[in-house]
């Protein structure tokens, strides 16, 4: 569904406030919604001259380590196909690493950037250089900065790692692995490994004059899988509806969510975290609201791919400049703001009936939690995120938490002679009406005077 041209006039005049104020030859950025591309928009020139060839929403940019997302999401696939598991060494699968500093390093904490892994590589500057073959990089020696699991650290060395091993296991490089599993269904079939017209050329713009420097480009060889794809508004909007839940069943739900589950927090002291990057995809906690995607850097281009993973709202953004763009959450805030989403109105539900002896009071020891039935078919015990309150979805032999300190655990609904629910067992609490009722079967005892 189109947006307002009143929104489309705010979005346009943000877009162009970026370009002119932070000094960028062009930019050019998206937004979806509801699975669809429902504005887009580019300003400024491809060459910085004000007689340039002016962008478009179809000119290609590179988009640096946004290039990670699809390779963690190849790994997955192959993970979901049992070809490995996460927990797996690389040099498991990787023989000539088992002599290597991260060769005990496992495919989980490559996707996690906790693998303790150096950032860059030890040679000359990657990024502006041309990229040396798997067996040069291995010749290097990269080495360990932390032990493994320690800490967040991240690794571009990491995802050559991980393209590796997407290729070892599709048996093609693993741009052609990404292509024809990824970009092909998903119909990106602007998005590629080098530039190919329309495209952008990559500047420095001198932060002290108005002046451009000519950024390289080039194959980064074993390190492409950091970095190397190009795209476009059009193709990366596709892949920010991915990310919102619409993967053409390339993906499972549950992978996905996986995915995007924070595992290793940016931690900056003093400060309440904002960022954390799961497996394979960036994290960012503004606000209240929980957001995933990616952000990309090479010499001469920024990117940038965030979606609001509970309302679906997603933003691309591209600058054909090494450094200034802010864009930030600002594209989505002012369509949140100007167009919020339709409030589902509330209906009653007679379903809910076979579950009302279930809800009010429970006691876990002494503490009293309540319990109730949402309308999304969950049970929710307490507060979620407060004093152990979670959400509970219903499984095959009961429920399991979605949330909070019980995520994971199993809650079954214990049942007395009479039918009717006596107590909870939750990952082995008991949870009873009134504290420590005898009817529980409370562990370790009860007194035999109870209260006195």
């Amino acid at each position: 569904m189109p947006i307002e041209p009143t929104t489309a006039r705010q979005l346009d005049h943000r877009l162009a406030r970026e370009q002119s104020d932070h000094r960028l030859p062009s930019v050019a950025a998206g937004l979806v919604r509801g699975g669809e591309l429902v504005w887009s928009g580019a300003v400024g020139t491809l060459s910085g001259r004000s007689d340039g060839e002016a962008a478009t929403t179809d000119t290609q940019y590179r988009i640096g380590s946004i290039t990670k997302t699809f390779v963690g999401v190849e790994v997955m696939r192959l993970r979901d196909e049992g070809r490995f598991e996460l927990n797996d060494a690389v040099s498991s699968h990787l023989d000539e690493t088992a002599d290597t500093d991260f060769g005990a390093v496992t495919i989980a904490q490559l996707l996690s950037h906790t693998s303790g892994l150096q950032a860059e590589t030890s040679g000359p500057w990657w990024e502006r250089t041309p990229g040396g073959s798997w067996s040069d990089l291995l010749a290097s020696r990269p080495a360990l900065r932390f032990r493994p699991g320690a800490r967040f650290h991240y690794s571009n060395i990491g995802y050559a790692v991980l393209g590796e091993l997407v290729g070892r296991f599709r048996g093609v490089p693993w741009d052609q692995a990404v292509r024809t599993s990824l970009l092909e269904p998903l119909g990106m079939s602007r998005t590629s490994t080098r530039p190919v017209a329309r495209s952008a050329p990559g500047w420095g713009v001198h932060p002290l004059a108005d002046l451009l420097h000519v950024e390289p480009e080039h194959d980064a060889g074993a390190m492409a899988p950091a970095g190397q794809l190009w795209s476009t508004v059009e193709d990366l909007s596709r892949w920010a509806t991915f990310l919102a839940g619409d993967t053409a069943d390339l993906l499972s739900a549950d992978t996905l969510d996986e995915m995007c589950q924070p595992i290793a927090v940016n931690d900056n002291p003093a400060q309440a975290w904002t960022g954390a990057h799961g497996l394979g995809w960036q994290v960012w906690n503004l606000d209240g609201v929980r957001y995933a995607g990616h952000g990309g850097s090479m010499p001469g281009f920024l990117a940038g791919l965030r979606v609001n993973r509970v309302t679906g709202d997603g933003c691309v953004a591209f600058a054909n400049a090494t450094s200034g763009m802010a864009l930030g959450n600002d594209l989505l805030d002012l369509l949140a703001s100007a167009e919020p989403l339709p409030v589902t109105p509330w209906s009653a539900d007679a379903g809910q009936a076979s579950g009302l002896d279930l809800v009010g009071d429970w006691y876990w020891g002494t503490t009293a939690y309540d319990l109730r039935l949402a309308s999304d078919g969950h049970l929710v015990i307490g507060e979620p995120g407060a004093n152990r309150g979670s959400r509970f979805r219903p499984t095959e032999t009961g429920w399991v938490g979605l949330d909070g300190y019980h995520e994971g655990e199993p809650l079954v609904v214990v049942l007395g002679a009479d039918g009717r629910p006596s107590h909870l067992d939750l990952g082995s609490f008991r949870f009873s009406r009134t504290p420590y009722d005898p009817a529980a079967d409370i562990p370790g005892d009860i007194h035999p005077d109870r209260w006195h």
